[in-house]
């Protein structure tokens, strides 16, 4: 990401992504599913008298807002005319969120896992972890990744050009495969420089003739102490829904992702596509032949095949806006168009009957050179993450940023890693791993984080940073 003035609201209304709107009918009533929503372990439960803390109201826990969907507060414009999907499977109802649980560490989360399965459920992590860079900041990362993989927590770690995190990251795993034990840590690299997306934008050949030199450039240089079998690889960086011609770039991205993918596979790596920017693309574009050929490789392929998007609030106000300030300069986008956007992408691939592809949030955060203060980033974590832990196919998200420049963002980033260690070690998730229908206000979050209707206008998708930022 490069220091630039904060990207102009785009004159796109929200119709555009009215692909998140989805039905209601029979999904589990939000007071229903708020009765369970945080269970408290305390000292006593770990000796065997578990208690649950009541929610701060009836039906409705402290933090998390009743559904709103077609009321007043509903600002999810009806359907856009589509292309017909091919016959699909019906889905069930929307699940139900998941359960936080916070309990005393160290928590036996094998015994935790057991216990959630027996019953039909399973467990899911606070998966949001960092992005770093060569420079920068980030003292404790170290710390962080061996207090997380020593209590059985996950991580997700992006590097962009510095692979020494990386590697002490795959050293993690190999330990822990001698020791026996397995912790599903998500690690992604990607090269910086122009050179290694220039293929991409060569329109003097096929997408499939630029995958190819792309992959051989990308592949080659990776750092030769990383084994591909540990790590993801990115090779592009926001490149937008349209072109440098000013065209619409769909189908040359879908294509030129699908061969890449393809070589990456048949090489035995792990290749994490597109790395679109917060706000893109918009839910149409995912149904474009070409998207939804890419797609369904994914989705055949999830443990060796990504979508890397991003997701930011463009605030430091709040993660998932509107936000407490009633006239805020640029214009806050509501949830779910920028974080949690990744929703319409699964609700594409449920009406075409695809597998729900692996998903990597390869950066995430609030603006490109900013970081609210610790409490408040927290807070915004912890609604972040019980979001993302309802959909497994979501490894994680990376926080912005650790490395060098923006304004020294990595100082203020790097005040968050010592206390979401903390939170990760003793926050987990319960959750139903069946696929129901997307209902993204199961998730809108509390005021102040939604004022009121006064505030719901047609917002616009924000327009695209340029491509450089990394």
């Amino acid at each position: 990401m490069v220091a630039l003035v904060w990207p102009v609201l785009a004159a796109l209304a929200l119709a555009g992504c009215a692909g998140l709107s989805v039905s209601i009918n029979d999904r589990p009533t939000q007071g229903a599913a708020a009765v369970e929503a945080i269970a408290f372990v305390t000292p006593a439960a770990i000796r065997g008298a578990a208690t649950l803390a009541a929610p701060a109201a009836e039906g409705t826990p402290e933090g998390f807002a009743p559904a709103i969907f077609g009321s007043a507060l509903d600002p999810t414009p009806g359907p856009t005319e589509t292309p017909s999907p091919i016959p699909a499977p019906t889905l069930g109802p929307p699940l139900p969120p998941p359960t936080v649980v916070v309990a005393i560490p160290p928590i036996d989360f094998d015994a935790a896992r057991a216990t959630a399965q027996a019953n039909g459920l399973d467990v899911g992590f606070v998966n949001i972890g960092f992005h770093t860079g060569p420079g920068g900041n980030a003292n404790g990362l170290g710390d962080y990744m061996r207090k997380l993989n020593d209590a059985g927590v996950p991580f997700f770690l992006k590097s962009a050009d510095a692979g020494g995190p990386i590697f002490e990251a795959q050293n993690i795993m190999k330990a822990n495969e001698a020791a026996g034990r397995f912790v599903d840590h998500t690690l992604v690299f990607r090269l910086t420089e122009p050179r290694y997306e220039a293929p991409f934008y060569n329109r003097a050949v096929s997408p499939e003739e630029a995958a190819a030199a792309s992959w051989q450039l990308n592949r080659d240089d990776q750092p030769p102490e990383l084994e591909k079998e540990y790590y993801w690889v990115e090779t592009l960086n926001e490149p937008g829904r349209y072109g440098d011609d000013g065209q619409l770039q769909i189908e040359w991205l879908g294509r030129f992702s699908l061969a890449t993918a393809k070589l990456a596979v048949a090489e035995g790596y792990r290749y994490a596509a597109f790395a679109f920017s917060t706000g893109v693309p918009e839910p149409e574009d995912w149904e474009h032949p070409a998207m939804l050929e890419f797609l369904r490789y994914a989705g055949e392929h999830p443990d060796q095949v990504a979508v890397a998007l991003h997701e930011y609030s463009l605030t430091t106000e709040c993660i998932a806006p509107f936000c407490a300030t009633p006239e805020p300069n640029p214009a806050h986008i509501p949830y779910p168009y920028l974080v949690g956007r990744f929703q319409a992408l699964f609700n594409i691939c449920d009406k075409y009957g695809i597998p729900r592809p692996t998903v990597l949030i390869t950066e995430w955060g609030w603006e490109y050179d900013r970081v609210p203060e610790p409490v408040p980033a927290l807070e915004d974590i912890a609604w972040s993450s019980w979001l993302y832990a309802a959909y497994p196919q979501v490894k994680g998200a990376a926080i912005w940023y650790l490395g060098p420049q923006f304004g020294g963002i990595a100082t203020q980033a790097q005040r968050l890693i010592a206390p979401l260690a903390d939170y990760a070690v003793s926050h987990y998730y319960i959750f139903d791993p069946g696929i129901g229908r997307i209902d993204v206000e199961l998730f809108r979050p509390n005021p102040p984080t939604l004022l009121g209707p006064e505030l719901l206008g047609n917002q616009a998708t924000p327009f695209p940073r340029p491509r450089e930022m990394p």
